[in-house]
């Protein structure tokens, strides 16, 4: 009996000394935790709306005033006329537009009908709806505070529109969201374990005394895989408008060149993950980790990123699919163009240039 004691309290001190054991019992479950506290939750905050005031009036000024003191919205820019409307949705930088008609306080306050007019952008059709909700009933509280026992006609008309998806179809959202899920998840897969079965086999030394040059090997790596999972971004693409009817009222040839950047991007990543490790196993469980979690929770797939605590919402932004997410609905659904989508375009290639730099040293580093 002395001896298994002994040999429990062996186990534990092993356990207690390897940090890596560590982090997996505590680390992991913390982070888990705090995730699922902060991040997992589809209540809407501090979302972007942009206000169209034709009327210019107190009356106007004090609804939106109510409407921005709710914690739900943040003002992101006055418009001037409806196309700026337009501009700012197809741009990505509003999700819901109030609009103010001229006369508004007139008729409201000669007891005729007033109307207040909500847009919002339907791509995301949860986040459209808890929105509309969200400002109707904050427009119906400041007419009951101002007229406790008013009855009709003497309240105010709100008319919402669903912009891009009028019949709320799931599939607008689930679309880009599982491309860039699938095309990240398996491409990272693929090229992360590349590096690693070569140095496990002992064929890495004999590729670096090849004619090719270390940039050559890495693209060598990368080119069938590239080529593979483009056919694979492309049937998903198929199965989305064919399928899913999900329009497609943009430029097909840049949606395929877009493509083509995310899942050179995620075959850079995973070729970065397989030149820091020793292991298959272990890049894939790095890919696994350093790509799954992230992309569901953090690229604003499934919970919206305005509803995160700030520090996520920093995170957020090296994530890559919350950058091809927004790029797949502004050219399926919005028909947006590049000059609307150059800047996540812009980020794409620089985090392509970047991972692909760094698996270029690293490479270069561990054969020195």
């Amino acid at each position: 009996m002395n001896r298994f004691i002994a040999f429990v309290r062996k186990e534990f001190f092993h356990i207690l000394r390897d940090r890596r054991t560590l982090l997996i019992l505590f680390g992991l479950p913390l982070a888990q935790v705090l995730l699922f506290g902060f991040a997992l939750t589809n209540e809407i905050k501090n979302a972007k709306i942009a206000i169209l005031d034709n009327d210019k009036s107190p009356h106007s000024q004090q609804i939106t005033n109510k409407l921005l003191a709710s914690g739900y919205f943040q003002l992101q820019e006055n418009l001037r006329s409806n196309q700026d409307i337009e501009r700012a949705f197809r741009k990505g930088t509003i999700k819901l537009a109030v609009v103010f008609p001229t006369g508004f306080t007139n008729n409201y306050e000669h007891g005729r009908n007033s109307q207040i007019q909500l847009l919002a952008d339907a791509s995301e059709q949860n986040t459209a709806i808890s929105l509309t909700n969200y400002a109707t009933a904050i427009i119906r509280d400041y007419t009951a505070e101002r007229n406790p026992n008013a009855q009709l006609p003497l309240t105010i008309d709100v008319r919402s529109r669903m912009v891009f998806n009028p019949e709320l179809k799931g599939a607008f959202v689930f679309v880009p969201g599982v491309m860039a899920m699938v095309l990240l998840l398996v491409s990272a897969l693929m090229t992360s374990v590349t590096i690693a079965r070569e140095r496990e086999t002992g064929t890495l030394e004999v590729l670096m005394v090849s004619p090719l040059s270390q940039g050559q090997i890495l693209l060598g790596k990368v080119v069938p895989y590239l080529l593979l999972s483009f056919l694979n971004g492309c049937v998903i693409i198929a199965l989305g408008v064919f399928v899913l009817n999900v329009p497609l009222n943009g430029s097909l040839l840049l949606l395929l060149a877009e493509t083509l950047l995310f899942i050179f991007l995620a075959l850079s990543i995973g070729i970065f993950i397989s030149s820091l490790v020793e292991t298959q196993l272990v890049a894939m469980f790095a890919s696994l980790m350093a790509m799954l979690l992230p992309t569901i929770f953090l690229s604003g797939f499934i919970f919206p990123i305005e509803s995160m605590p700030k520090p996520l919402q920093i995170i957020s932004n090296i994530i890559p699919a919350k950058y091809f997410i927004g790029i797949v609905k502004g050219i399926m659904i919005k028909g947006a163009g590049l000059q609307y989508l150059w800047q996540p375009t812009l980020v794409l290639i620089g985090m392509s240039v970047l991972f692909m730099g760094l698996s270029l040293r690293n490479l270069k580093t561990r054969l020195a």
